[in-house]
């Protein structure tokens, strides 16, 4: 095993870690009914996929993305459809990429196939390492911003990498810092003619989820690098390629993973209000529609009655019946007067 990370504990780094795992602590000890649970992990499902393709590319929105992942058709081309659904796909069946808590080099090109089914201008470069150089230019201008190591390389560095993920000494180490030095060691060796990126963060959330960080699949790491793309392919260039210290790196990852599980372990704060904690489980059941307009308020931030009716094909009356009782229990509330009128998260 010769793939050993190098960087350095700072004080940056560490304080990040002790506030991703307070906020970790809340969210996983919060009071939630099973359909909230449900509804939490479809949006960051949905989230997830969508940013990270975004970081890449990919056109189409949030809303765009939450349309697919509920099987409605949205006017795209092809390829950046499936770039969602693969993704979306290998988000919902991650743990699918690891035997025996233990991810192989068949897992990892199995992950890039499915993530790459039927984007590439050529498929038989899909869910195999790259057999030609290639480099990471700047669209504007022509430029090489990065050459990765020769096409011989790579399955030599990947072995590399795949050891000591799988080693004792990579378990003795924070899962976040995990996750964010094969993040990186992967895009650096970019083994794919395409679809690194999205390979690295789908490999860092199976890490996140073996290791028991992220076992009830809350969290959303990819919105922060999507919202700063230029900082996000800054910091992974500013690293010195003879020494690939990645200090710096982390600093970044770990600032990213703050961001997103403060961001969740808020959402879940309002979600378990103190009045809900009051009353018994048997007597928060809600329907299906309700836990859908919350979903949609999630992902939308709103929601009126005329959507709920075209949603579930019922009267405007109908639709009042099912928020009221969401208005009651101080889960949402009414904002605005006439054709303004809509319904928020409290």
């Amino acid at each position: 095993m010769t793939y050993k990370p190098n960087f350095q504990y700072t004080a940056k780094i560490v304080n990040n870690l002790t506030q991703i795992a307070s906020a970790r602590e809340v969210i996983l000890n919060a009071y939630l009914i099973p359909k909230w649970e449900v509804s939490l992990r479809r949006e960051a499902l949905i989230k997830n996929a969508h940013h990270s393709t975004s970081i890449e590319g990919n056109p189409l929105s949030l809303e765009d993305v939450s349309e697919l992942a509920a099987g409605r058709k949205v006017m795209t081309t092809r390829k950046a459809r499936n770039e969602v659904l693969n993704y979306l796909n290998v988000l919902q069946h991650i743990d699918d990429y690891s035997k025996d808590r233990t991810i192989r080099e068949s897992d990892v090109l199995k992950m890039h196939k499915a993530l790459t089914k039927e984007t590439l201008d050529r498929e038989e470069d899909s869910g195999r390492y790259r057999d030609r150089q290639v480099a990471v230019v700047n669209s504007s201008t022509g430029e090489v911003v990065f050459m990765p190591p020769e096409t011989t390389e790579v399955p030599k560095l990947m072995n590399n990498l795949l050891e000591w993920l799988n080693s004792e000494e990579s378990q003795n180490v924070n899962p976040v810092l995990v996750a964010g030095m094969t993040h990186y060691e992967l895009v650096r060796i970019h083994p794919f003619i395409d679809g690194n990126g999205r390979t690295a963060r789908a490999l860092a959330t199976l890490i996140l989820y073996l290791r028991g960080f992220d076992t009830k699949r809350f969290f959303t790491l990819d919105d922060y690098y999507d919202s700063d793309r230029r900082s996000y392919y800054r910091v992974l260039k500013s690293v010195d390629p003879t020494t690939i210290d990645i200090t710096d790196w982390l600093a970044y990852f770990t600032d990213g993973v703050v961001v997103s599980l403060t961001r969740v372990k808020e959402r879940i704060l309002k979600l378990s209000s103190e009045k809900l904690k009051k009353d018994k489980k048997g007597q928060i059941a809600l329907t299906e529609r309700q836990m859908k307009i919350i979903e949609q308020i999630n992902i939308n931030g709103r929601i009126t009655i005329g959507e709920m009716t075209e949603m579930f094909g019922i009267s405007r009356q109908a639709a009042l019946k099912e928020v009221s009782k969401l208005v009651d229990l101080d889960v949402v509330k009414l904002v605005g007067k006439g054709r303004g009128a809509h319904y928020v998260i409290i």
